[in-house]
């Protein structure tokens, strides 16, 4: 394990950008200096100028990321005049490098123009120093491939990095949802019960305890205004991105009693079933379970009248199947929420099925079917 990551720290630090240019010129100018000594030894001027050229090309390269026309600006000025001395036969390893940088490191008309450059410049010499042997045939290829090649590697580093952005965004539109679906599914649910019991403690006020009774209503008022806020924040949560599995809050099948005893405190009457032999659920289907059941009585606290609640909890081999029904009748004017396509979501999510809807002999019911994980 421990060269291993010996080796990973290696390849991490020659992928330095500097560190990297730093090594493929000393690399590609070892041969070159080691022919440039034995060429002076030997008395070989012409093959020693062609060396010294190519070192010196070579050296600009550490340049090349940063300033990629200068480079090859500069390498080309060193090759074309290696070619018209004669000391240079064709375009050299550093010309072809720095053409790449410019595909590589440049975009749009600066690519195009400092490619045209560099193809009139060898194209011209080539025709010069060698006519009829199809100069600007030889400087088409030799420019237009690295240049070519390295704007390839150029968009596909650029697709790589908008894929990468997309799933950070995605991330976070998907935390931002989740986010919303918590504070509606908790904060509204607690929001809704406060404001009943305000509203039925201010009925129940004799007509003398003015102060009182006013005192509830300013109480309701305020609880109604921190629903109105908290929807506009979640228009703002929701406003973009789909959804990705959230995580659970600790709250499960097991709070259900304390739910439905809540719920009745609150003026709801509510019952709850429970039918087959109880399992431990999985934690998202777990968390579901809890959510439907209580975004359907807050549903029903907020939207009907004379409501009484009952909730059915089946466990079966391969499913849990919840169901929340009502008897009351629809408040006229009611706002629709968020609370039937959160359930929706987190249904989807499970990869359960879900309806709801008025029920003939009136009400709403609310029915879920959720598959268990297989072992």
């Amino acid at each position: 394990m421990r060269p291993a990551r010996g080796s990973i720290k290696i390849i991490q630090y020659f992928q330095r950008p500097r560190v990297f240019d730093t090594t493929l010129v000393i690399v590609l100018s070892v041969p070159a200096v080691i022919g440039l000594i034995a060429m002076i030894v030997m008395g070989e001027t012409l093959t020693a100028l062609g060396a010294g050229a190519y070192l010196a090309g070579m050296a600009c390269l550490l340049i090349r990321r940063a300033r990629p026309i200068l480079t090859m600006g500069m390498v080309a000025a060193i090759d074309t005049a290696g070619l018209a001395a004669g000391t240079t036969e064709s375009i050299n390893v550093p010309a072809a490098i720095a053409l790449y940088s410019v595909g590589r490191y440049t975009t749009g008309r600066r690519t195009v123009i400092a490619a045209l450059a560099g193809f009139a410049a060898y194209g011209t010499v080539l025709e010069v120093t060698k006519p009829g042997a199809g100069g600007w045939v030889a400087a088409l290829f030799s420019v237009g491939v690295p240049v070519g090649l390295g704007q390839l590697v150029r968009l596909r580093a650029e697709l790589n990095e908008r894929g990468r952005r997309e799933i950070a965004d995605a991330a976070v539109r998907a935390e931002r949802r989740r986010i919303a679906r918590e504070l509606h599914d908790v904060v509204a649910h607690h929001i809704t019960v406060i404001n009943a019991l305000v509203g039925g403690a201010r009925a129940t006020l004799p007509p003398e305890l003015a102060a009182g009774r006013d005192a509830l209503e300013s109480a309701e008022q305020t609880a109604r205004q921190a629903m109105s806020e908290m929807r506009r924040l979640l228009d703002v949560l929701r406003a973009d991105g789909n959804e990705g599995p959230d995580a659970a809050t600790g709250v499960g099948a097991e709070r259900l009693p304390a739910l439905i005893r809540e719920t009745e405190s609150a003026g709801l009457p509510a019952s709850l079933t429970v039918t087959g032999e109880p399992v431990a659920l999985p934690a998202a289907v777990d968390h579901a379970v809890y959510r439907i059941v209580q975004e359907a009585l807050t549903n029903t606290r907020k939207h009907a009248v004379s409501a009484r609640a009952s909730i059915l909890l089946a466990y079966e081999p391969t499913a849990v199947e919840v169901e929340v029904v009502d008897d009351g009748l629809a408040k006229a004017g009611a706002t629709p929420g968020f609370g039937l396509g959160g359930m929706a979501e987190r249904v989807a999510l499970c990869g359960g099925l879900l309806s709801t809807g008025p029920r003939p002999e009136g009400g709403f019911r609310v029915h879920a079917r959720l598959p268990l994980e297989q072992p």
